[in-house]
């Protein structure tokens, strides 16, 4: 069963190449959302497991999206992961990888960096 991943970020193209990346594994079906002011309602219609969500966007900003998810019942406990430009990696090194509480990428992201870190947070808990 492949699991749902969510990724909102307002670049098409970016959307597309992480889209495909994940896909090609096998292992997902993602849905991609380039509209912020839509990411609840597409969230609502289906159902991720993982959210991955930029951080600077036209209309709502990916803390306001994550803040509309936390509000709603069945997506509460669905995980996070910010995509942002606003940190460089140098600084995820020295300050970790964790933003408002949710886990975070520095872009620009490589494949595989994307691939552990979605495996990382959809793995069973043992």
């Amino acid at each position: 069963m492949r699991k749902r991943i969510l990724l909102v970020d307002d670049s098409p193209a970016f959307t597309r190449v992480i889209q495909h990346l994940l896909e090609a594994t096998g292992n997902y079906e993602v849905r991609a959302e380039n509209d912020s002011g839509k990411a609840l309602a597409t969230a609502q219609e289906f159902q991720p497991e993982l959210v991955l969500l930029d951080v600077i966007m036209p209309d709502m900003d990916g803390g306001e999206v994550a803040a509309q998810l936390r509000a709603d019942p069945q997506l509460k406990n669905v995980p996070i992961v910010f995509l942002t430009g606003i940190v460089s990696k140098e600084k995820v090194g020295r300050q970790g990888d964790v933003i408002g509480g949710h886990s975070f990428l520095a872009k620009p992201v490589d494949g595989g960096e994307v691939i552990r870190c979605v495996e990382e947070r959809l793995r069973p808990a043992a």
